[in-house]
């Protein structure tokens, strides 16, 4: 229940933010209680359209300089008070912290069963071809596997082309690289034609991998989401690499979707265990 609440609250969130803005604009007055609209509702659709359009793999926990503008927006609006003006700024304000803490982040991961030192449980994928793979299918000394959300998320995308851009220093590793999502077999093609490397795209079907792993997303997908396709359940973004003989040696559950690791820590990991 808590997951699809979420789903909704960002696509209403979103739509309420540029509603504000565009409302704002028709309106459109040089006052101060016109700018404690915008500045808030700019501030918000700014940074999401930011990640589409100059895609980051991660960001800072707590955005700073977006909360100090929308924050600042809700000041500004004060300075003159319109009562429906105020609202409209602290909703903005209020539903840019749920993102922030609440959104954002996932609660009660499991980390038990991803421990270092333990062996990965027996998975398997779909490739490209909808052929069912196993981990025993690859033979790379080190294996990465990367769970996404899907093709829809800009950061799972800056993710995988910061690894995309690290396939020499990991195949001089023999390390073999899967980028694994429940995402429909379309948007994995696409993917894997996007990208011309030696990587190894997958699909989890019904999330089944993920469900074993104790990282999948019930009703994970933003509201909206499924008229392109997509289905409601996602997987928290996930990063396992394992050894030759499927030990696990590194394990990143990061708590807040904005917050992942470079590719950078994976050679280190990998350099560390070269035997």
């Amino acid at each position: 229940m808590k997951n699809l609440l979420k789903s909704t609250f960002i696509s209403l969130f979103l739509t309420f933010a540029a509603f504000v803005f565009i409302k704002s604009l028709i309106n459109f007055k040089a006052d101060t209680a016109t700018f404690g609209l915008l500045i808030p509702s700019f501030s918000i659709l700014t940074f999401f359209v930011l990640l589409y359009i100059r895609p980051v793999a991660r960001t800072d926990r707590y955005l700073v300089l977006y909360t100090v503008l929308i924050i600042s927006g809700l000041l500004v609006s004060l300075i003159i008070p319109i009562e429906m003006n105020i609202v409209c700024s602290a909703i903005l304000v209020l539903g840019w912290a749920m993102y922030l803490f609440w959104y954002s982040v996932f609660e009660h991961r499991n980390y038990t069963t991803l421990q270092v030192g333990k062996k990965i449980p027996s998975l398997q994928f779909e490739n490209i071809n909808k052929e069912t793979v196993s981990l025993s299918d690859f033979n790379g000394s080190f294996k990465v596997l990367l769970f996404y959300r899907g093709n829809w998320c800009p950061l799972c995308m800056a993710q995988i082309q910061e690894v995309v851009n690290a396939y020499k220093e990991l195949a001089e590793r023999h390390t073999d690289v899967l980028l694994i999502s429940p995402q429909p077999h379309t948007f994995t093609e696409k993917l894997a034609k996007k990208y011309d490397v030696p990587f190894h795209f997958l699909v989890d079907q019904n999330n089944k991998a993920a469900k074993s792993l104790k990282i999948a997303h019930k009703n994970g997908l933003p509201m909206g989401l499924q008229v392109l396709g997509y289905t409601n359940d996602v997987v928290e973004p996930t990063v396992i690499i394992i050894d030759k003989d499927d030990k696990i040696i590194f394990a990143d559950l990061t708590d807040n979707y904005r917050v992942r690791p470079e590719p950078a820590t994976f050679l280190e990991i990998i350099d560390q265990h070269q035997v």
